[in-house]
């Protein structure tokens, strides 16, 4: 009888190492099948999880109530898995290049609680050879054990969207490898039991790894385009957002849309890429001018919504605008390396006073992290600009009619009381009385415009 027998027959274990975004839903989603261990060096996370609370809200208070992993942070309960899942984050230095800290911490926990006859699946996304170059040399020297003698070892990249409830573990394709056919093989029959889309074997550790890293490339590089799109069609007085509609009508289009581009992976995997291609002597031309593109997209929204203030005649300095989602992507707690900040920050530094309303965003990460706090969106009162950065869902019963109440209704110096008085051939109301980003195009344009919105979006 194989490992994965023995797993199957809940003989053996599964151990979660990471229970974030990412590790958190596969570990529940392997408790339905099998016993699994979640582990995370986080003792409040761990509480959380077993009071029933799901800080990450990807798969919901209940799941984690009715769940029949075994929440740890003592590190030696590893030792009671044969089947080692890694999930843990793989960021970036302030320079760009991969801080492999994590992964390499996780390698070594691994290793101090390994036994024989062990695997070991690694799913942080790395640069092609991290995990036979960097890791299992972590593993022996912690184990005191060979590699494909006494462990093996596989890669299988997640491929879980946070925040997305259609597209999870369960139906999305899995990508595995293993060393060799043996490990392989068992490594492919373990996801076999959670993922109803099947597998795909790839023919080498190198390849699965190579194969993660590009997804996000590519998904970076084409919004990059749409975002450089909508610099050149804002310049033209054409709006991005029709001209993608009607583009879209051939078959072929890719539905590819312009936004900020943050998050833990979309914004972070390319720079783990080039990274080893300049150790090969390559300089990457295409994808680094992606990220140059999307790195400055912050700073480009903000100097339109300055722009734009001051087209409708308001006061910069000491203004007040409202911020809509902070978090980097829509439905989502995960506020790491959201680009929302970005323009924040280049706000910040016109002299405007920033407010951020977010009913989703992670609160504690926020203020740790960032140093921002959130309001509650009715206590949002006396602005003199909106800019809806996210679309979440809670943000959707939200009319423009409750909007212009936000507003400090004062135009030109005179408020909208003596507004009739003032508009004299002397003093001129500005054409515009609302100021409006609108990142997503969560709004219509037209219907904004005839409220007196001065509305723009990429």
């Amino acid at each position: 009888m194989n490992l994965y027998e023995k797993i199957k027959n809940r003989e053996e274990k599964i151990s979660l190492i990471g229970l974030g975004y990412v590790g958190m839903p596969i570990a529940v989603s392997f408790a339905r099948k099998v016993d699994v261990i979640g582990f995370d060096i986080s003792k409040e996370k761990i509480e959380l999880y077993k009071k029933g609370i799901d800080a990450t809200k990807e798969v919901g208070d209940d799941v984690i109530k009715e769940t029949t992993v075994e929440f740890t942070a003592d590190e030696s309960k590893l030792k009671e898995a044969k089947f080692h899942i890694v999930a843990v984050p793989t960021p970036i230095n302030a320079d760009h290049t991969p801080d492999l800290r994590p992964v390499e911490s996780a390698s070594r926990t691994v290793g101090r609680n390994l036994t024989k006859g062990s695997i070991v699946v690694f799913e942080s996304t790395v640069y092609p050879g991290v995990t036979e170059e960097t890791c299992i040399p972590i593993l022996e020297k912690e184990s005191g054990m060979k590699c494909g003698l006494d462990f093996k070892v596989g890669y299988s990249p997640e491929r879980i969207n946070p925040g997305d409830k259609v597209h999870r573990l369960e139906t999305i394709a899995k990508v595995v490898a293993g060393m060799d056919e043996e490990s392989l093989d068992i490594i492919a029959k373990v996801y076999e039991l959670v993922v109803d889309a099947g597998v795909h074997r790839a023919e080498s550790i190198k390849v699965a790894e190579a194969a993660k890293v590009i997804e996000n490339s590519q998904r970076d590089i084409n919004i990059a385009f749409m975002n450089e799109l909508s610099i050149i069609f804002n310049k033209m007085g054409i709006d991005t957002k029709a001209v993608l509609k009607a583009a879209g009508t051939k078959w072929n289009f890719l539905n590819f849309h312009p936004g900020l581009v943050g998050g833990h992976c979309i914004g972070i995997d390319p720079y783990y890429l080039t990274y080893k291609a300049e150790q090969l002597g390559y300089h990457s031309q295409i994808i680094l001018s992606g990220r140059r593109i999307n790195d400055d997209m912050g700073k480009y929204v903000a100097e339109n919504v300055v722009k734009n203030m001051i087209k409708a005649d308001k006061q910069i300095k000491g203004a007040t605008i409202a911020i809509f989602g902070v978090t980097f992507k829509e439905n989502c707690p995960d506020v790491r390396n959201t680009k929302v900040v970005d323009v924040i920050n280049e706000l910040k530094e016109y002299g405007i006073n920033v407010v951020v309303v977010d009913p989703v965003a992670d609160k504690e990460d926020l203020l740790n992290v960032y140093g921002i706090r959130l309001q509650e969106i009715d206590d949002v009162k006396d602005v003199d600009a909106v800019i809806f950065a996210v679309p979440h869902e809670e943000f959707n019963f939200i009319k423009l009619e409750d909007i212009t109440k936000m507003y400090n209704h004062r135009w030109n110096g005179y408020s909208d009381v003596n507004e009739e008085v003032a508009a004299t051939s002397e003093t001129e109301i500005a054409k515009y009385k609302y100021v409006m980003a609108d990142i997503k195009g969560m709004f219509d344009r037209k219907e904004a415009e005839k409220m007196d919105y001065l509305y723009w979006r990429l």
